[in-house]
């Protein structure tokens, strides 16, 4: 039986469950989910010509869904980072696939920010969520037709004109769950005209010996001049496997920045797709992933330019230790009516054991002469020169090697426009490459503290 099938068939089983309570947006596209899917099975290993994640077998196990919305609990405080610099968010928890504002979130927005449940806002902003809720995102594509035909909620983001947030917004997903379970998480985000945002998104597994599944769906819509920040990091556990797949939309003068950093994982695979439709817009999309034990990290990437005056840049680096692996597929679409396109392709990889595995394939396809575009891909190990001279100065092996490595990933952490993230990640990668975790042992009742005096605990 393909892995599509036996969630067919719980949907149809618990046909009544699935659209209880859930918006009627949501219940509508459930149907061309639905539809979508007959007859159809997720991508396998190799479907795409080279070594991407099979979806097919990542899907296969038998997780549990939690249909009926049953409250499960989750020690925030324990999936909380404290000993990296101080960053002050809007904070809201998403536990499993259920979103929990944390105390005090709806007080703290103005100016008509709304960063709730889907299911909220179908009722606060009810015109926005019919207008794009499942627009960007293709029902053609089995994975994206699958989490549109079992989610039941997700979260909403809306930026109105004109608006721009001060302090960035910060949503943590945390799997907290006793047995096997698949989360199936949608994420809405809208920005008006000449409005403004930060958005960082953590990805944390409560207990390290439970299985499970994140399907994920990301929608990012850009009006005319807005700018904003979305980075994901995901900190998760050797058995957590995570399907991502964000699309966004451009509009006129619009600045979009992508970030995605996977630090600890079992299987991810994250799919990044981006439509430049109106003229004068920059766009960054870049990512890092670092690797070890049986860790496997595949990124890919299409950014198409369909609007002229256009600029784009894809930066994605690897250090691909122990048995782990990598894949990496980028595309850059220039369009007919895309000329004067500035668009630069870049993965960098670095195998730092005999045993690391890399993939990866560049892609540029350009239907327009006025155009200024360059791809590369390079995979190779540490700079043998340069650890030589510094064993010859007294720094000792495995310093040096995390030093080497995490100079290679400044370039990434650079793109980052929030400076106390870009300090962060900084700190998390250096532990990382370090072999340690970025935990502190007052976490728990620091972070206990801040809840009690109506503060935000820091992921």
């Amino acid at each position: 039986m393909k892995s599509i099938d036996q969630y067919i068939d719980l949907f149809t089983r618990n046909r009544e469950a699935f659209d209880k309570d859930s918006p009627e947006a949501m219940n509508r596209l459930r149907m061309a989910a639905y539809g979508s899917l007959r007859g159809k099975s997720l991508p396998e290993k190799g479907d795409e010509g080279y070594e991407k994640t099979s979806l097919d077998e990542m899907f296969s196990p038998d997780f549990g869904i939690n249909v009926n919305r049953v409250d499960m609990t989750a020690d925030i405080a324990a999936s909380f980072r404290c000993d990296v610099p101080n960053m002050s968010t809007l904070l809201g928890v998403c536990v499993n696939d259920s979103f929990h504002p944390v105390s005090g979130l709806e007080q703290r927005l103005s100016d008509g920010v709304v960063f709730t449940s889907i299911r909220n806002a179908a009722t606060q902003i009810p015109h926005i969520v019919e207008a794009y809720y499942g627009t960007l995102a293709p029902l053609a594509r089995p994975e994206v037709a699958l989490n549109t035909l079992l989610a039941q909620d997700g979260v909403m983001i809306y930026i109105p004109d004109g608006v721009t947030v001060e302090k960035p917004l910060q949503l943590v997903n945390i799997f907290a769950t006793p047995a096997p379970v698949m989360a199936v998480r949608r994420l809405l985000v809208v920005l008006g005209r000449n409005s403004s945002a930060q958005l960082l998104v953590c990805d944390h597994t409560q207990s390290a010996a439970t299985d499970c599944l994140s399907s994920q769906v990301v929608e990012i819509a850009l009006g005319h001049g807005a700018r904003f920040d979305y980075y994901d990091i995901e900190e998760s556990s050797p058995l957590t496997r995570r399907s991502s797949n964000l699309f966004a939309r451009q509009s006129k003068n619009s600045n979009l920045l992508v970030n995605g950093i996977t630090l600890t994982c079992g299987t991810t695979r994250n799919d990044y797709s981006i439509d430049i439709d109106g003229t004068d817009c920059e766009t960054t999309l870049a990512g890092m992933a670092v690797g070890s034990d049986n860790m496997h990290v595949d990124n890919s990437s299409i950014i198409r330019h369909l609007a002229p005056h256009c600029n784009s840049r894809q930066l994605f680096k690897y250090v691909l230790d122990d048995h782990s692996s990598g894949a990496f597929e980028g595309s850059i679409l220039v369009t007919p009516g895309a000329p004067f396109t500035e668009a630069y392709q870049s993965n960098r990889n670095i195998l730092a054991h005999p045993d690391a595995r890399m993939h990866t394939r560049p892609q540029l396809e350009i239907y327009n002469d006025d155009v200024k575009c360059s791809h590369g891909a390079t995979t190779g190990q540490l700079d043998n020169e340069a650890l030589f001279y510094m064993r010859t100065r007294g720094i000792p092996e495995r310093e040096a090697k995390v030093m080497l490595m995490q100079a290679f990933m400044t370039d990434v952490i650079d793109t980052v426009r929030m400076d106390g993230l870009r300090d962060r990640l900084r700190h998390l990668v250096e532990k990382r490459f370090a072999g340690a975790e970025a935990l502190c042992g007052e976490c728990r009742s620091s972070c206990h503290k801040k809840e009690n005096d109506n503060e935000k605990p820091n992921d």
